[in-house]
């Protein structure tokens, strides 16, 4: 298969069919077709089978589709450089982040970010962790921000913060007439948690202290993000890191200091063998302002955690 036999076998699994395929490529029906012809004569693979007059993608068309999604990350790499090499000022930033940033902190530096770079073109994509990490060192992303540890040696960090934890429920909770939470106040209310599996689970379990094993951990959702969500709606009451309810992003929302020692610790990371480009740079001033001018977030950037000696080993 060349590349444009990908592109089209791509189209077809991303849409359907042959008709969307061809509206995403902005070319003829029978164009498509022709060239699945061709790649079911090229493969001798049986990609598709037509059912009531629907193209139905087989077990080993799927399996082909995972291998070309991976390729494509890379094409798409291309066409972004490529594109910033030609034009700078409007070039691409490709940024990967956590839930928790994803609905104040990195838009609010985003919009900063286009005042000075109007025309530049960004593509950002809400991430967990292992995924982060994977696209950081595929080259497909720039830059990572969140809530994941830097234990990778060709990674490296940009800039260190951290955040206090706060307890958050609807309203009209009783918990609401506290006017700081402790681990004690949550004893006989549903609590909504993250799995000890994760990183921001164990922070959330120590956070937790020894009245852990006495809560109706009842509740568990991947990202602080969604235990607000799942908060407002009067589901039970959360403990999540300040950087999810900055700027009062959730409307109806009570938000009270949780007493604990714990802080997060939220990193911007990039590739040790990627150098920042000005625009990356900026971006993270950018942020830098964000995060220095919201109130609850604790300042500005830490100085730099010490980082790994340079691998020898290639990226």
């Amino acid at each position: 298969m060349n590349l444009r036999h990908m592109e089209v076998f791509r189209a077809v699994m991303l849409t359907g069919g042959v008709v969307g395929a061809a509206e995403l490529l902005h070319v003829s029906q029978p164009a498509v077709s022709k060239l699945l012809g061709q790649i079911a004569r090229q493969t001798g693979l049986t990609l598709f089978e037509r059912i009531k007059g629907r193209l139905i993608p087989t077990p080993e068309a799927h399996l082909l589709h995972q291998e070309i999604e991976i390729l494509w990350r890379g094409v798409d790499r291309v066409r972004d450089v490529t594109r910033s090499l030609a034009q700078p000022d409007t070039g691409m930033l490709r940024i990967a982040v956590s839930a928790s940033l994803a609905p104040y902190l990195v838009p609010q530096a985003m919009a900063l970010l286009h005042a000075q770079y109007p025309r530049l073109k960004c593509r950002v994509e809400v991430l967990v962790a292992p995924i982060m990490v994977d696209a950081l060192l595929d080259r497909s992303m720039d830059l990572a921000i969140g809530l994941l540890p830097n234990d990778h040696p060709n990674l490296i960090v940009v800039k260190r913060y951290q955040c206090t934890l706060a307890c958050v429920m609807r309203s009209d909770h009783p918990v609401t007439a506290r006017k700081i939470v402790r681990s004690a106040d949550l004893r006989g209310h549903r609590i909504i948690t993250s799995p000890e599996s994760s990183a921001y689970g164990r922070s959330l379990h120590r956070a937790y202290g020894k009245e852990a094993e006495e809560l109706h951990l009842d509740v568990e959702v991947r990202s602080s993000t969604t235990a607000c969500w799942f908060a407002q709606a009067g589901v039970g009451i959360a403990v999540v890191d300040r950087a999810a309810i900055a700027g009062q992003t959730f409307h109806g929302l009570a938000v009270r200091p949780f007493s604990s020692s714990e802080r997060l610790d939220v990193h911007v990371i990039r590739n040790r063998y990627r150098p920042m480009s000005v625009v990356q740079r900026a971006f993270c001033e950018a942020f830098d302002e964000v995060w220095t001018r919201t109130p609850g977030l604790g300042g500005r950037a830490l100085s730099r955690p010490r980082t790994r000696p340079e691998a020898s080993r290639s990226p």
